[in-house]
Formats: C-alpha cells, sequence, structure tokens
C-alpha cells in the first residue's frame, strides 16, 4: 500500500492534537489527526466541565464536538487506527498502524494522553463491565438509586463522585491517605452533598461479587491496620493515569515513568517530534492546559516545515 504523505501527522485527537491540527491547517499545512477511538478523548467520558474558560458549564462530549469542528475546518483530516511503529527516515517519520496504513510527514506530534491507572487487586478484571467501571458518564445511568463506591482522593474522583451522586442512593468516596487532593473548590461542593460520605486512610484489596455483578469490596485500613468489607453495587475507580506511549519507547524520548520529555516548546529530543496534553511529563493535566500546548506544537510544526524547506 502506498504511503500517505503529510506535512504533519497529529497521533490522538483529544483536545490537545485536535488544537496542533486547527493551528497547522490553518497555516496552510497538509495535517491528518490519527486516533484509536472518537475524536474526543478523554471529554467523551467527562460530565461536567466548569473550569474551562469561555464556558461556564459544558458537557464532555458537546466540547468534544465543537472542538472537532474547529479542528477541521481549514482542511484537516481525521483517520482511525492504531499507532503500531515509528520509524525515522531522514528527515521524514514513518507511522504504521494497526489498518495497515503508513503515513509519512517530516512532522510529528504525539498526544496520545493517558488512561485509567487499574487498581491491580482481585476481581478487577472480572467484573469490568459488571460493576466495576472508570467512566461516570458511561455507566453512572445502570446504577440509579444504588449504592456506589468511588475510590480515589483527587479532582477526577471527587467530581465524578458528584456526578453519581446525582444518579446513585448513596456514594462512598474511599480515600487511600488522610486528606483529598481534589480542589477545594470541588471539595466544598462534594462536602454538602447529602449523597456522599468519604472513608479516610483506606484501601481497596479485592472486588467481591456474585456469579452476575458487583457484590461490594474488602478493604484495609492503613493507619490501624484493620481489614473490613463494605457492600456496594459497583465500584468507579479514579487513582490515576498512565501514559500511552508504548510505540514510542524505543525513541529514547520518555522518562523512567514512560511520559514524554519536551521543553517548553513541546519538542523531543528527536527534531520534528513533538508531544503535548496529557502524554507529557507537565504538572497539570487538564483540558485548558492541552488546549495551550497543542497551539503551542501547532505553531512549531510550521516553523519547523519552513526552515526546512
Amino acid at each position: 500500500m502506498a504511503d500517505k504523505n503529510y506535512d504533519v501527522i497529529v497521533i490522538g485527537a483529544g483536545p490537545a492534537g485536535m488544537t496542533t491540527a486547527l493551528y497547522a491547517s490553518r497555516a496552510n499545512l497538509k495535517v491528518v489527526m490519527l486516533d484509536r477511538g472518537a475524536y474526543g478523548g478523554n471529554l467523551n467520558n467527562t460530565a461536567s466541565i466548569v473550569n474551562y474558560s469561555g464556558f461556564k458549564d459544558v458537557q464532555g462530549p458537546e466540547l468534544a464536538e465543537k472542538m472537532y469542528q474547529g479542528s477541521t475546518q481549514f482542511g484537516a483530516e481525521y483517520a482511525y487506527g492504531t499507532v503500531t511503529k515509528v520509524e525515522l527516515d531522514g528527515d521524514n517519520k514513518r507511522i504504521t498502524t494497526d489498518m495497515g496504513d503508513t503515513y509519512v510527514a517530516p512532522v510529528v506530534v504525539i498526544a496520545t494522553g493517558s488512561e485509567h491507572r487499574k487498581l491491580a487487586v482481585p476481581g478487577e478484571e472480572e467484573f469490568g463491565g459488571r460493576g466495576v467501571s472508570y467512566c461516570a458518564i458511561c455507566d453512572g445511568a445502570f446504577f440509579k438509586n444504588k449504592h456506589l463506591i468511588v475510590v480515589g482522593g483527587g479532582d477526577s474522583a471527587v467530581e465524578e463522585g458528584l456526578y453519581l451522586a446525582e444518579l446513585a442512593s448513596k456514594v462512598t468516596v474511599l480515600v487511600r491517605k488522610g486528606e483529598l487532593r481534589a480542589q477545594p473548590v470541588i471539595q466544598d461542593e462534594a462536602m454538602k452533598n447529602d449523597k456522599m460520605e468519604f472513608v479516610y486512610n483506606t484501601s481497596v484489596t479485592e472486588i467481591m461479587g456474585d456469579d452476575v455483578k458487583v457484590t461490594g469490596v474488602k478493604t484495609h485500613n492503613n493507619e490501624t491496620g484493620e481489614d473490613g468489607e463494605m457492600t456496594a453495587d459497583g465500584v468507579f475507580i479514579y487513582v490515576g493515569n498512565v501514559p500511552l506511549t508504548e510505540p514510542f519507547k524505543d525513541l529514547g524520548i520518555l522518562d523512567d515513568k514512560g511520559w514524554v520529555k519536551t521543553d517548553n516548546i513541546m519538542q523531543t529530543s528527536i527534531p520534528g517530534i513533538y508531544a503535548i496534553g496529557d502524554v507529557r511529563e507537565t504538572p497539570l493535566r487538564q483540558v485548558a492546559t492541552a488546549v495551550g500546548d497543542g497551539a503551542i506544537a501547532g505553531q512549531q510544526a510550521y516553523q519547523y516545515i519552513k526552515s526546512h524547506k
């Protein structure tokens, strides 16, 4: 199959990748976005977004659609496929996908993001889709008037807990440490919600269930050492993210945890390869920072190609 030639290949079509496509295509570059799923990335798994400028409150899928329309208005293309190989070919980069397609361009922008970290406890895999979930907006409707457990203490855990509290009869948030890490404004809202309770210094050691679904969890108190059990109809897990960087591990651009290392203009140690958004080594992973990264990378892609003509 013949190579498909572009100026810029954006791997990932979340907020960061779509913004790069917008800026690069507006500079009259030929751009393709490659993604293994629907455009929008984690926006499609997010209920209400209240900290993105320009919107008082916007649903994740709605924002994804608006961003996609903007990203393709100057001719950027979207293609489906999981990247399996990245090869350096002189000044060009050759990208192969599981669809058998090969894309070639002088500039590659990595925007593959991250995925939810697993607890790695017994029952987690077994009851996936049967009460274990990592997406409140995807699965919350199945648990109306049920008791749910949320595992985690950061922004995502508390925000998704608030969303689930609109549907469930009760939401118990199990926090591994002695305090929440979520932003104070989010904590305040959750503490005022009568349907939410917080149990601190508690880890989940096993997810229990019957032949059909989740029935509860086994717990360990990290302060007292006491083990216990808690009944529940579902378990929603938010304990951090891991980068989706497997195709790039041989390029020498990752840190010891798998995040892509960049400078302040999103460039990696390989000229013409940039990384943006949640996949990058960065102190904050939000829609706003992803969009900022994408804008910088889109402009840098133009500058790189201009200087190599």
